[in-house]
């Protein structure tokens, strides 16, 4: 084969996102690449010509043993080469393999099947084994840093945040068991779907027809052949597997690609110099800006985000893919052929998340001293639940209109309160029976007031610390 630079290549995956994660992307060259392609074919042909070897030819064990080195001995190469001719790659596939089997069995290479039989179902193997082979351990990977950050920083003050606003206190192991939580959920469908993708030994329309001819049981001779690759058949096909086992596998795919670009976005923004609260690692040889020496840029963040952009609206494909006329065309072809760099890049993001998340310094002092900046008026919605449960049906107004107060004449909320001796008489009468300190103490105190944030973070940590045992549940 002809030796090619990676700096010749024209899609960033091959040269700048390799080099960024070559052991990954190793790896997925065994299920993604064009080779891997041709191989899985070749398991499917071999395993649709041991079954003819059992059918038709005595189940000869010489004959079987044979088939088992085929593989091994077929270059993607020969079958390009033999493709010039045939202008059909999988009957350039067939000319390859009837050379190289024993010559007994030629004639029943690719006896019964269509092309996309063999397609279809090599799709799902190797789009199976990609997913549980590499893509679920990164994923898993990230999920341990996200139980970690969440699990040590269950107790960690950090304040709440809608709408870009202070809302009321948490903790950033809080903040962490969200993403634990979403992206956990997010893998174990992932799991489940990839371990039910099908495939198809059922002829050109789907109907069994040529098969009917050599077995009076087509679909048990289909079941036997899938059976022996690891996968199921269709429940029904035209010469497509059913395109939605794929379609809902990318689809959760994608919402976990959504997941890791919301959790980056939300630590870009805790990395900005106002609010300063997380810091990815930054070594002493790396450069955040050309000009701006002093910059400590939330690249790796960045990243995941501007992968996501790139990669996500191919969804859009994975649904006009959908849709094929009758039994079968053509308008699929070319861009199926992309769902391997779709997955690539979700990868390529995936790790990027697990290099953030390793080394994320989480600046604790600093997450206190932004909740104590708005004083206490991050307890304002905790004096209104106290001031109505002490039976006040006007308690939002009231204590809407003191933070009004509070912000014009620059005093406390704890102040305003005070000098309303009703509402601070049903505010105390509230906190006493709920056994909470004293209004002096409980206002001076905002990070004390975290609802359940600690249980919720450690309960999340320890659910999805055992998400390899959810996974084997969920199958």
């Amino acid at each position: 084969m002809e030796e090619r630079s990676i700096f010749h290549c024209l899609s960033p995956l091959d040269h700048r996102y390799y080099l960024a994660n070559r052991d990954l992307f190793d790896q997925l060259t065994a299920y993604l690449s064009e080779e891997a392609s041709i191989q899985y074919c070749i398991k499917v042909e071999i395993a649709l010509l041991k079954s003819h070897v059992n059918l038709s030819l005595q189940g000869r064990s010489d004959l079987l043993a044979a088939l088992d080195t085929v593989e091994a001995d077929i270059s993607p190469a020969e079958v390009y080469a033999e493709e010039e001719k045939t202008q059909h790659n999988i009957r350039a596939l067939v000319n390859v393999l009837k050379r190289k089997v024993p010559p007994e069995t030629a004639p029943y290479v690719h006896l019964g099947a269509t092309s996309v039989d063999i397609l279809d179902t090599a799709q799902s193997m190797r789009i199976r084994d990609a997913v549980k082979k590499v893509i679920l351990p990164t994923l898993l990977k990230a999920e341990e840093e996200l139980v970690r950050l969440c699990s040590e920083n269950a107790e960690v003050p950090q304040v709440g945040r809608t709408h870009g606003q202070h809302a009321v206190p948490i903790t950033f192991g809080f903040a962490m068991a969200e993403y634990a939580s979403r992206l956990g959920k997010s893998i174990i469908q992932i799991n489940r779907l990839s371990s039910n993708l099908r495939g198809k030994i059922a002829g050109a329309v789907g109907s069994y027809n040529s098969t009917a001819l050599l077995t009076s049981d087509p679909e048990s001779f289909e079941a036997e052949i899938l059976e022996s690759l690891g996968l199921q058949s269709s429940e029904t096909s035209t010469q497509m597997v059913e395109p939605e086992y794929l379609l809902r596998l990318l689809l959760e795919v994608n919402v976990a690609f959504g997941i890791l670009a919301n959790m980056a976005d939300d630590l870009r923004h805790l990395q900005r110099s106002e609010i300063n609260e997380v810091r990815e690692l930054f070594k002493s040889d790396q450069v955040g800006s050309s000009t701006m020496p002093q910059k400590r840029n939330p690249w790796n963040s960045e990243h995941v985000k501007s992968l996501w952009k790139a990669f996500a609206p191919r969804v859009m494909t994975f649904f006009m893919d959908q849709i094929s006329e009758h039994q079968r065309d053509l308008s699929n072809s070319a861009s199926m052929r992309f769902i391997s760099d779709y997955l690539a890049g979700f990868t390529a993001a995936a790790a990027r998340s697990i290099k953030v998340l390793k080394s994320l310094h989480v600046n604790a002092p600093q997450m206190m001293k932004n909740i104590q900046s708005s004083g206490d008026l991050v307890l304002a919605e905790a004096a209104y639940i106290l001031l109505a449960a002490a039976g006040e049906s006007e308690a939002h107004e009231i204590i809407k209109q003191l933070t009004l107060r509070c912000e014009q004449e620059g005093i406390s909320l704890a102040d305003a309160i005070k000098a309303n001796s009703k509402v601070s008489d049903l505010v105390t009468r509230s906190l006493k029976a709920v056994g909470l300190p004293e209004a002096v103490d409980f206002f001076s105190r905002q990070e004390q007031y975290r609802g359940i944030a600690v249980q919720k973070s450690r309960k999340i940590a320890e659910r999805y610390s055992g998400i390899e045992a959810l996974l084997k549940e969920e199958i």
